[in-house]
């Protein structure tokens, strides 16, 4: 055998080894994904919560043993991969639909309500990093964008029990926000698209965004639907922000410079792209939304396994307190912007 044809065959080794090696991680961790699927089918919770918490039930997997390196890899690229695919969910037909108002009105909100978190968060005591993964996670997406966010954020030993820690409030508050915002909206006496507008504003995940406008009237529930996201939208610009911060403050730990755009936010504005020319069939786009779906609830269940509940019982009241306050922060100024803008 000569050496050009030895490559291919090293390369296929070392694939099926790392295969190998990944294996009973990754599959742990996706079927703590399904039963937390099944759980939230069943008792109505959000699932990323399900799959936190079954992830951290099964925490003593990831120190040490066979599913260590599967676990690593589905809670790093996994979720990569989860993030990317969401671009299959958003069309600039979509967005340009409603006009320009709720456009104005997502970018304040938006900017805004981090700029606002990352300052408080400084003032009272945390990280500037923790004010930027809650106030991302509370302005844009919930959990998706709080786990896109760590990933483009420089690493710091605290970043993995604060990211847990953020997805796992704004899952809560997110089911929170579904029963009681729809009753702010009627006692508001707010009119099927007003109301859409601002419970796809204000509300954290896409799914109870949905279960929310819905539970009103199909015109609420198809505005809200749109404005969310608009705000799953702006991941992109996030991220890159994110990233050119991560640049600003050095290298990874591997000595290389991280990429301005890292490839899952690269892949997430090509999806959409794709997604806006019409041309993909409603099979195709289902099917990718329910794959990205389920890349982000397995690489959850590995970022809880990945983590110990005794590690975020020393959390304190404090960072409850400000999540809770950017919620209310976020729904007063929604209610602000959309008296000055409609």
């Amino acid at each position: 055998m000569n050496s050009s044809s030895h490559m291919p065959f090293m390369k296929r080794m070392n694939l099926t080894q790392r295969a190998r090696e990944i294996a009973p991680g990754f599959t742990v961790s996706a079927v703590a994904a399904a039963a937390a699927s099944f759980l939230s089918e069943h008792y109505g919770a959000p699932v990323m919560l399900f799959a936190l918490l079954l992830g951290m039930g099964l925490s003593f997997l990831s120190v040490e043993g066979r599913c260590k390196a599967g676990i690593e890899f589905t809670a790093r690229t996994v979720m990569r991969i989860g993030i990317a695919l969401l671009g299959m969910r958003i069309t600039l037909e979509q967005i340009t639909a409603l006009g320009w108002q709720p456009v104005a009105l997502v970018i304040t909100l938006i900017f805004v309500t981090i700029s606002v978190s990352i300052v408080v968060a400084k003032l009272i005591g945390f990280q500037r990093l923790f004010g930027m993964l809650t106030g991302g996670a509370t302005a844009i997406c919930g959990a998706s964008a709080a786990l896109a966010l760590s990933v483009a954020l420089p690493n710091h030993p605290q970043k993995e029990k604060a990211t847990l820690f953020t997805v796992i409030g704004v899952s809560a508050l997110s089911t929170i926000a579904m029963i009681v915002y729809p009753m702010i909206a009627q006692w508001l006496d707010l009119s099927p698209q007003e109301a859409g507008i601002f419970l796809g504003a204000t509300i954290h995940d896409v799914a109870q965004v949905v279960g929310a406008g819905y539970s009103m009237s199909t015109e609420t529930g198809d505005t809200a639907t749109v404005v969310k996201l608009m705000r799953v939208a702006m991941l992109l610009p996030v991220i890159v922000c994110a990233a050119m911060i991560t640049r600003m403050q050095g290298t990874e730990s591997n000595g290389q410079r991280p990429p301005l755009l890292p490839w899952f936010a690269v892949g997430f504005l090509i999806l959409a792209c794709i997604n806006s020319t019409g041309w993909v069939p409603a099979l195709v786009q289902g099917g990718i939304n329910e794959l990205s779906r389920w890349c982000l609830i397995i690489s959850i269940s590995a970022l809880g396994m990945k983590t110990q509940f005794k590690e975020l019982a020393t959390v304190g009241i404090k960072p409850v307190l400000f999540m809770v306050a950017e919620s209310i922060f976020l729904v007063l100024l929604v209610l602000s912007l959309m008296h000055w803008l409609f």
